[in-house]
């Protein structure tokens, strides 16, 4: 999809900025609209919040098995 959009699961702490991070690239990618006319400004900016809250929600929620003890987790990009 969007190379620039940055994988966030097995992160031990994410913020809130790279949440919204993540949901602006998503919504580009997906409204073909690098930075919205005014008349769009308004469903943009909502259509980021949205994703940023189903982000944090799906992080949330995700059973992310622990690497054992001693060990490092590999991370995938």
């Amino acid at each position: 999809m969007c190379r620039s959009i940055k994988t966030l699961r097995g992160d031990e702490v994410v913020s809130d900025e790279e949440i919204s991070a993540a949901a602006l690239q998503f919504v580009r990618k997906v409204s073909g609209y690098r930075v919205p006319s005014k008349a769009n400004t308004t469903a943009f900016d909502a259509g980021v919040a949205d994703v940023a809250d189903a982000v944090r929600s799906l992080l949330d929620n995700l059973h992310i098995p622990r690497a054992p003890a001693g060990h490092g987790a590999e991370r995938r990009s």
